[in-house]
């Protein structure tokens, strides 16, 4: 692993950046971290030496993602302001906020797998396709593409979509995704007659074409650069509001919070099972033999459930998640390594059933372990979204793609001081049918 460590001053404080590398990462992260530190010939004073001045600002233009954070994030908000106005058949403003929401972030996913090449190898799709429909019609994108990609192209498999959905999207290289994202939302059943002009999209595809976009883990260095951890903090901001009590937390608070609590329950779990005892987490990964691979991958860790009840927009559910990813990590490290014929097994099962590891063990979480709660629907939504870019970033390849899980059930909006006064059993037994499809799947 290689690591790049700014400090960045700020109002009397120290504000620190960490960016990892690690052994099979895609390269244009890294290389483009040391790209920008690059010193060029004419850079030098005439005596040959350097300014510290072009050290600093090279180091922290490379490595201060803040300043991308806050020039997106502004142009992003009144991009989003614009797109309000343009949506029409919506009466209510709360719900033309919310479905703006709901919509942009549609988009922004898919503009993480087009830029990755998980749709038709094609890293304009979004864009090639509104060319397209603009030679058809005016205003037509909304309706017609955007309407048959996300609940043709992606919500069905090939063989069920229509030969209207196929001609729109391209008959092939659109993957089934399924996952609550593109199921209907209760906005779109309630309002029939919604419609958006082509305008509204063409300004969301040129802001998001002058940033590059990395479907990645670890936070990017370059000056235009976003990835799934800068969205974090932008939606963030965006939905949170301090009227409502509401504050972004850190990454390094979440991060260390999540390792204190998980690997504490996990070892008292362990402790509790008799047999040997391990004094610290690090003690327990260290002696990790075939019995106790078995008791965390069959016992522990599918029945740990992680609650945040005041989720906001999943912050601690995605550092959760990473905790939980260096977990398993370490487990099947182990597993590879031990010669247990019934770990052996279980693991090469897991293979032949999944074409990429590490997408199985990321799902696996999201389904089985993750939960939250919040009381404002827009941030339950980025949540669900954060969680899904969290998974097909794990992804190398189309083929490695599965269908999400529907994670309705686990990402609710509601108050979770109060609780629920009240069970739509039908909607929850749906969303209980549907989770377990989505897992079959």
């Amino acid at each position: 692993m290689s690591r790049f460590y700014w400090v960045k001053r700020e109002d009397g404080k120290k504000r620190p950046r960490s960016h990892d590398y690690f052994s099979g990462q895609p390269g244009d992260l890294f290389m483009s971290k040391i790209d920008g530190m690059v010193i060029e010939m004419d850079e030098l004073r005439e005596d040959g030496s350097l300014p510290i001045s072009a050290v600093t600002g090279k180091l922290a233009a490379a490595l201060d993602i803040e300043r991308v954070t806050k020039k997106f994030y502004s142009d992003f908000s009144q991009l989003r302001v614009d797109f309000i106005n343009l949506i029409e058949g919506i009466a209510n403003d709360a719900d033309r906020f919310w479905y703006a929401s709901v919509l942009l972030n549609r988009l922004m996913f898919i503009y993480f797998l087009q830029k990755r090449g998980f749709i038709q190898g094609n890293g304009n799709y979004l864009d090639d396709k509104l060319n397209e429909s603009a030679e058809r019609g005016p205003n037509r994108y909304y309706s017609e593409f955007l309407d048959a990609l996300f609940f043709e192209g992606f919500a069905k498999p090939a063989q069920e979509r229509s030969a209207t959905g196929n001609d729109l999207l391209g008959f092939e290289g659109v993957p089934y995704l399924n996952g609550g994202l593109f199921l209907r939302h209760k906005l779109e059943n309630e309002n029939s007659d919604i419609r958006i002009p082509d305008e509204a999209f063409a300004n969301v595809l040129r802001l998001f074409g002058r940033y590059s976009w990395h479907l990645d883990d670890t936070p990017g260095a370059r000056d235009n650069e976003i990835n799934p951890d800068v969205l974090g903090y932008i939606f963030e901001k965006y939905i949170n509001q301090k009227a409502f009590g509401a504050y972004y937390t850190r990454s390094e608070i979440t991060e260390y919070l999540c390792e204190r609590s998980i690997h504490s329950v996990i070892l008292a779990k362990v402790n509790q099972h008799g047999g040997r005892q391990f004094s610290d987490f690090s003690d327990l990964l260290m002696r990790l033999d075939g019995a106790l691979c078995t008791l965390l991958l069959d016992e522990i860790l599918p029945k740990l459930s992680i609650l945040d009840p005041a989720c906001g927009s999943g912050a601690f559910l995605v550092a959760a998640m990473k905790n939980l990813l260096y977990i398993y990590g370490a487990i099947y490290g182990r597993v590879k390594v031990l010669n247990d014929s019934y770990l052996s097994g279980s693991l090469a099962k897991i293979e032949r059933e999944h074409p990429s590891l590490r997408y199985y063990i990321r799902k696996r979480i999201i389904s089985d372990n993750l939960y939250g709660v919040d009381i404002m629907d827009e941030a339950t939504e980025i949540a669900k979204l954060r969680l899904f870019l969290a998974l097909v970033s794990s992804a190398q390849s189309l083929s490695e793609l599965e269908p999400l899980p529907n994670i309705d059930f686990n990402i609710m909006a509601g108050n979770s001081l109060i609780g629920l006064l009240d069970v739509d059993a039908k909607r929850f037994d749906d969303k209980t049918d549907m989770a377990g499809q989505a897992q079959q799947d």
